[in-house]
């Protein structure tokens, strides 16, 4: 039996790279390599059971932890052009449009900037939002961002703006 027990790992081999198909975890690849490792250790006279196991379990685990450091140096790596800001950290200085006029005590309104509403208040020794009024981003805080009004700005073209 030991003289085809590496036909048992090549199963298994294959199983666990089948199964890896219909997983997200990106480990079973792995222990299906590890597997066929200690198929093909059997089928060239590797006949120990503990021997093609600890071949098995070495190239699986070593697989998945180099795979590991390698994915999280790759995926963690700062991106050239560090300046790049995307989302809620690129609305301080962008310019938006007050859909919904300033209410109660905190002058709460509601601002359309990049297509998205934020709740917004203006900023300390600014007027209440109206609508239609131009106004620039100063911060975000939370999930609502403060503003102030916009002087005379320029379009992507450079001509200026009407208020």
């Amino acid at each position: 039996m030991e003289n085809y027990l590496w036909i048992v790992w090549a199963i298994l081999g294959a199983i666990l790279i089948i199964a890896e198909i219909f997983t997200t975890g990106f480990v079973l690849l792995w222990f299906g390599i590890g597997a066929l490792a200690a198929a093909f250790a059997g089928l060239v006279g590797v006949h120990s059971i503990s021997l093609q196991f600890l071949i098995f379990a070495v190239v699986s685990v070593g697989l998945t932890a180099a795979s590991r450091t390698i994915f999280v140096n790759y995926f963690s790596r700062e991106k050239t052009g560090g300046d790049l800001k995307t989302g809620m950290d690129a609305l301080p200085g962008k310019v938006g449009t007050v859909v919904s006029s300033s209410r109660g005590a905190l002058h709460e309104g509601a601002v359309k900037v990049f297509g998205s509403t934020w709740t917004a208040y203006p900023v300390e020794g600014e007027e209440p939002l109206e609508a239609g009024d131009r106004v620039q981003v100063e911060r975000v805080q939370g999930a609502s961002i403060y503003v102030r009004r916009a002087g005379q700005e320029r379009d992507w073209r450079g001509k200026e703006l009407e208020s």
